[in-house]
């Protein structure tokens, strides 16, 4: 089922073209909407499990989801994470 999510940190097209790249082969099309605030990635969730890969997939992007209870330590390193997944994303736009 389609589902979507409010995730932190994604600043750009940069952002979200890594998004997209990363969760492309799992997931298959993502779209992130870059109008709202906090951003809202839509995607296709099949289960439980795919959804707890997602959430993992993203934190480790440095982009965690509103819902999630983060520490403030957690907080930089994440956002630490996502200014370098934003400059990848950059350099790969197609």
């Amino acid at each position: 089922m389609q589902k979507s999510f409010k995730a932190l940190n994604i600043k750009c097209d940069g952002c979200a073209n890594t998004v997209k790249k990363a969760l492309k082969a799992e997931f298959g099309e993502t779209d992130v909407d870059l109008t709202q605030e906090p951003r809202v990635v839509t995607l296709y969730i099949k289960d439980e499990e795919a959804e707890l890969s997602f959430r993992k997939k993203m934190r480790s992007l440095g982009y965690p989801l509103e819902d999630e209870d983060l520490r403030a330590f957690t907080k930089g390193g994440l956002k630490a994470k996502s200014f370098l997944s934003c400059a990848i994303g950059k350099i790969n736009q197609e």
